[in-house]
């Protein structure tokens, strides 16, 4: 598709404070994106609360048609058709598809969004990637180490830009953290990170089985995960207390705490991963994924520590879902909500104070929309505003996928560190365990036939 050169709508790009954050911070937004765009061809695959979400928040931005969406509940489905057609600016409805291999062969897209479950994330940007697509994909990027590393793989090889969700390092207050705290050296040498989570994220029901419903393809939404007896919709979060689908709060929540601080400390893979824990209270449910978990991800000098909680209180009830960093000269408590530096000697003067970034006034159309997360709303506007910068730059966005999958790997080695109940040391170049037959075999889970596991040795 041609570009197209126009007047862009500067409602969309010069949103205050936050666009001048945009342009100033990230090293892949140039100023010519302030004059010409492309009018992107666009796909979701997975039209369930997160889908529909990260998708208005790119329509707020750039100049996209939303061609088609693929969802397995006809449900969900017609009800996206119908709010993207209220938001995109032609009004038009996208197709609809219940298979998204069906929707990728009969539509020209420049971009496709993916907003499924876990154990779908791998197969489905792999073959948006084969498709020529550039891909948005959500956090974690996979179930297993080695879905990850294909994922890799096929971006390379097929010279497309992946996005992942990890929409922290384009979160305003944290942005500013990095620059004005870390990087400007307040906290000085820094040798110890505690990251951690007290929400409530198991879901601790006992649904009995049912029928599956006619507007719903369970064998499709299932894939190439294990069949689970059908005891209720599972995409109204319920998937999430099973380890068949991701890999439990781990999975989910440690993967953006760990992601930011590797990014604001500079840090690759961890050397060793070392984690315990299980399912110690709430044990009366369904669920299988752990409710106490502690881990550590070891580097040169610096250990970053993790602990959740899916029952009690938080130690800090200011920072239940949050990262500490500690260094010689203060100390940094951030979370998706706030950051306080704190100088050594708790010196009140040098302490410095900063609050998420909300854009009501400027984009009111946030205030109407069901389940949005107005804090994380701004972060995901410049995350898509990086992602198109680095489509049309031809650079690596700041949340690239190689870099997804570093955290993503990361969080699951530390499940699998605690099944085996040894530290594991993953070789990146090898693709093993080291010295750990083991562990290297539980890398690569087995799929649900007839789906293919994208990893090939």
């Amino acid at each position: 598709m041609e570009n197209k050169v126009f007047n862009i709508n500067r409602r969309n790009f010069i949103k205050g404070t936050t666009a001048s954050l945009a342009l100033s911070s990230f090293g892949a937004y140039g100023l010519e994106l302030m004059y010409s765009e492309k009018t992107y061809r666009v796909a979701l695959i997975g039209a369930g609360w997160y889908g529909k979400s990260d998708l208005f928040r790119l329509i707020q931005v750039a100049n996209v048609e939303v061609v088609s969406i693929a969802e397995v509940d006809k449900h969900f489905l017609d009800e996206a058709v119908t709010l993207v057609s209220q938001r995109q600016k032609s009004g038009k409805k996208p197709k609809k598809y219940t298979d998204y291999r069906k929707m990728l062969s009969e539509n020209e897209l420049d971009i496709v969004l993916i907003g499924t479950p876990d154990h779908w994330h791998a197969l489905q940007t792999i073959d948006a990637l084969k498709a020529g697509a550039h891909v948005y994909v959500q956090k974690p990027i996979s179930v297993d180490v080695l879905e990850g590393e294909a994922m890799v793989a096929a971006a390379r090889k097929y010279n497309r830009v992946v996005q992942v969700g990890t929409q922290r390092k384009s979160t305003p207050h944290l942005i500013d953290a990095k620059k004005n705290i870390v990087d400007a050296g307040l906290l000085g040498t820094i040798s110890h990170v505690e990251m951690c989570c007290y929400f409530p994220m198991r879901n601790n029901g006992n649904p009995p089985l049912q029928e599956v419903p006619d507007h719903f393809d369970y064998e499709m939404w299932t894939g190439p995960a294990p069949m689970r007896p059908y005891d209720g919709i599972p995409h109204i979060r319920w998937w999430r207390a099973f380890m068949e689908y991701g890999n439990g709060v781990m999975g989910d929540m440690c993967v953006h705490m760990l992601d930011t601080v590797r990014w604001m400390l500079k840090l690759g893979w961890p050397k060793r991963i070392t984690s315990t824990g299980g399912i110690y209270v709430q044990n009366d449910a369904k669920s299988n994924i752990s409710d106490t978990q502690h881990a550590i991800f070891e580097f040169d000098d610096l250990n970053c520590v993790w602990q959740h909680r899916t029952w009690g209180t938080p130690a800090d009830p200011d920072y239940p879902w949050s990262f500490i960093m500690y260094g010689d000269k203060g100390t940094l408590k951030a979370s998706t909500m706030q950051y306080d530096f704190i100088p050594v000697g708790n010196d009140k003067e040098g302490a410095i104070h900063k609050d998420v970034v909300y854009e009501r006034e400027k984009y009111p159309e946030d205030l109407t929309e069901e389940r949005i997360e107005l804090n994380a709303a701004p972060a995901t506007r410049l995350h898509m505003l990086d992602f198109i910068a680095a489509i049309e730059k031809g650079t690596l966005p700041v949340a690239d996928i190689e870099e997804g999958h570093i955290s993503t790997a990361s969080c699951i080695l530390a499940n699998l560190a605690m099944k085996t109940g040894r530290p594991l040391v993953y070789d990146p170049s090898k693709k093993i365990v080291v010295d750990d037959e083991e562990a290297t075999a539980l890398l690569k889970r087995e799929y649900r036939g007839p789906w293919v596991h994208p990893f090939s040795s």
